[in-house]
């Protein structure tokens, strides 16, 4: 079999280095997309991927990504949204949107859209990295920014759950075209995600006690590795939620 190619999000650390580093292992040619260029070359020299720098605070860096992994590969067979992020406090991005719902819900969503012609050629696989939070999750469409009532955990719960709805909606509007789509949830791991939170969360991210409890980023990146390599819809049924391989409610 030739070797796929797979574009993960957010794999300058964390899950989707960890990923990136066994997809890369296992032959696959991988595409590592971060906002740290010395991050993401570090990753791509550890692994020999591609390496691509975006900041999905920026939708214009979203478009040339976009143009850049179009004109670099002639097919993708996975594309993993993967980078997240949690904000600290109600912060607009340049382009006028809360930084939460942009980074982990529109800048997916648009470089979904704008590869998604591609994606279909390649009947490929879109992973979403969401979150069992999403269960707590409650949009309001007149306010997805969240201009009232906005704190930290409302503003990722709400991504997340998007990030669900939209698995969702490829899965219903181009199964039949061959697109398979899913979601899952690594489980609370060691990362830098809580560097951008506040209390609480900022220190359980940063204690020795957090760091023992929490699962490691390979760990975390299990179900990703899995619905990457699967072949759906026999290994895996697609429009579903995943935790720990298994679908979920």
């Amino acid at each position: 079999m030739s070797p796929r190619t797979i574009v993960i999000t957010g794999a300058s650390d964390g899950i989707g280095a960890a990923a990136a580093r066994r997809l890369a292992a296992a032959g696959d040619r991988v595409a590592v997309v971060g906002r740290n260029p010395r991050k993401v070359e570090a990753v791509a020299a550890d692994t020999g991927a591609d390496p691509f720098v975006a900041d999905f605070s920026r939708l214009g860096d979203v478009h040339r990504l976009a143009h850049q992994l179009s004109r670099t590969y002639e097919r993708i067979d996975v594309l993993a949204n993967n980078a997240g992020a949690i904000a600290h406090e109600h912060r607009l991005t340049e382009d006028g949107h809360e930084l939460t719902l942009q980074v982990n819900h529109l800048a997916p969503f648009l470089l979904t859209n704008l590869l998604l012609a591609k994606l279909v050629t390649s009947r490929a696989s879109v992973i979403a990295t969401s979150s069992a939070a999403a269960r707590v999750g409650r949009i309001d469409l007149a306010d997805p920014g969240l201009e009232k009532g906005w704190s930290m955990w409302h503003a990722y719960a709400d991504s997340k759950l998007m990030n669900l709805l939209f698995t969702r909606a490829l899965h219903r509007h181009h199964a039949l075209d061959g697109l398979s789509a899913a979601a899952f949830h690594p489980g609370v791991v060691a990362s830098s995600f809580g560097a951008g939170a506040t209390g609480a969360t900022r220190w359980f991210y940063s204690s020795r006690f957090g760091q023992r409890v929490m699962a490691t980023p390979d760990r975390g990146a299990d179900t990703l590795v899995w619905l990457a390599t699967g072949r759906p819809p026999r290994d895996w049924a697609p429009g579903n939620f995943f935790i720990k391989r298994r679908p979920h409610r």
